[in-house]
């Protein structure tokens, strides 16, 4: 697929726009109605005065894709979202005094490395695909500068490096847990696909090598491997999981490698 045209909407925001366009090596149009973009690219990274946002182009698209960590349904979660009792919280094996560090290795938008975080582990994030990274450290950089204290604190427990997982997990540091949600082919009969999965399965696609990914960290997790499936797809590379926690559309496959400790992490 083509590249994403990147439109600068904000004088302040021309210096890293133009990094930006020059990484993808794209065209880069300033002050530029991304309605009025009915022949070019499907999709543009557009920089105003909130950020960097991903935008579907025409006069008929749906609103803009972005990361934002300090308000909308992502702040909703953090605040009302059931702590330790959320399934992902279990299947990381968090729990009172344990806060495993966890490798994302498929960070995509951040929000479960966010939740993770919010709960007190602290999260390393890879993201491959250089769209879906300028959208996460966007997010990222603009949750830093935030007011809030507490989302502060959060912002310090997560990182993000610019870098393939499979590449990464040749030769990675020790973690605890290794947390992967590999892109899935999206279903042909779907009608309701929410529009960030549409804007991704039209630019990132699938995850081809997501069975090598699940091989790679069970070689280099410590505890447990943790992989988020849609709840009737298959298993990852044809291995069953330890256990899973099953939702009403998704689940977790736990790959339990060696019992967490009782004491882990600083919470």
């Amino acid at each position: 697929m083509r590249a994403p045209v990147v439109i600068c909407n904000h004088a302040d925001a021309r210096p890293v726009a133009t990094r930006l366009a020059g990484a993808l090596n794209t065209e880069l149009l300033l002050n530029i109605d991304v309605s009025m973009l009915v022949d070019g690219p499907e999709f543009a990274l557009l920089f105003d005065a909130q950020g960097l946002a991903l935008q579907q182009t025409g006069r008929k698209a749906p609103g803009p894709i972005r990361v934002d960590f300090a308000s909308g349904a992502v702040d909703h979660r953090r605040k009302f979202g059931g702590g330790k009792g959320q399934a992902i919280a279990k299947a990381v094996g968090l729990q009172a005094r344990v806060y495993p560090h966890v490798l994302d290795a498929t960070a995509g938008l951040g929000r479960d490395a966010f939740v993770l975080a919010t709960l007190g582990c602290r999260v390393d994030m890879l993201e491959r695909n250089p769209v879906v990274q300028a959208l996460l450290a966007d997010g990222l950089a603009r949750a830093e500068l935030s007011a809030d204290a507490e989302l502060q604190a959060i912002m310090q427990r997560m990182s993000l490096a610019r870098t393939d997982a499979a590449d990464y997990l040749q030769t990675p540091d020790s973690v605890d847990v290794v947390y992967l949600d590999p892109m899935f082919p999206e279903r042909q009969k779907s009608a309701q696909v929410k529009k960030e999965m549409k804007a991704f399965h039209s630019l990132v696609g699938s995850d081809p090598d997501a069975d090598q990914l699940l091989e790679r960290a069970l070689e280099v997790a410590r505890f447990r491997v943790v992989v988020k499936r849609p709840r009737k797809a298959p298993d990852l590379d044809n291995r069953v999981p330890s256990y899973r926690l099953e939702g009403k559309s998704g689940r977790f496959d736990i790959y339990a490698l060696k019992k967490l400790p009782e004491h882990l992490g600083v919470g």
